[in-house]
């Protein structure tokens, strides 16, 4: 008996106005495995991910969560992780840990405690103060410290020094619920995140341009998939 896949979309199309941002897409992601999904700015990526965590209803086609359609109830098994910064910068990196907390009802104290401490915040500082690195190591906790089966990070290495990218990707391993979670991760930071991937989304204009394992993918173009991210994006 096949495996039901976590997260599939069956001829999604979203639109804005006249602009397909995300066109005719149909893919299925299974539970247990770190997905990334490339492309360039405006290939729809975001949308997607949006798409996926409920956060958007598609124009035309089905998003399912386990088999089935997104509901208010089923967003709070996806822990999501947007581009944009929401933090507010009066509170001190635990006061935002205690916001969330109460927040969400699968958060896991224990785990964003040890969290805080493997990324290096000090609890007592303000959010104002910290750097751009950190502001974004203190949004990654929320996401991680919580038992939600799918974990959504839109661009969680953008912008930020090397030292707190490769903390990241080591948190993001550290985490993962191997067997239980499936992270899908929207990057440009590929040499960073490359090795951690079981399975790459190539987006283009909307559609999926490649979709498949990391390791076939690399077998079958006998390449890194940076250099093959190199073809596909001239």
């Amino acid at each position: 008996m096949t495996a039901l896949p976590l997260v599939s979309l069956h001829g999604v199309t979203k639109r804005y106005w006249t602009k397909a941002a995300v066109d005719d897409l149909t893919l299925e992601v299974p539970r247990g495995v770190i997905v990334g999904v490339l492309g360039p700015n405006g290939s729809g990526k975001s949308t997607l991910l949006r798409l996926m965590a409920g956060l958007l209803r598609p124009t035309r086609g089905r998003v399912l969560l386990e088999g089935r359609p997104h509901s208010v109830a089923s967003r709070a098994a996806v822990a999501f992780m947007p581009e944009v910064d929401h933090l507010y910068g009066w509170m001190t990196v635990a006061e935002t840990l205690r916001f969330c907390e109460a927040a969400f009802a699968d958060w896991e104290g224990a785990r964003a405690t040890a969290l805080c401490e493997f990324l290096r915040l000090e609890p007592r500082e303000r959010v104002a103060r910290l750097s751009k690195g950190q502001r974004t190591r203190l949004r990654l906790i929320p996401t991680l410290a919580r038992k939600a089966p799918l974990v959504i990070l839109d661009e969680p290495l953008s912008g930020i020094d090397v030292p707190s990218r490769n903390r990241i990707v080591e948190a993001i391993l550290r985490e993962f619920r191997l067997g239980e979670q499936t992270i899908v991760l929207a990057t440009h930071e590929l040499p960073e995140t490359e090795s951690i991937f079981d399975q790459l989304i190539l987006m283009e204009h909307g559609r999926v341009k490649l979709h498949g394992e990391a390791e076939a993918l690399r077998a079958e173009h006998s390449r890194s998939l940076q250099h093959l991210l190199e073809e596909v994006y001239p």
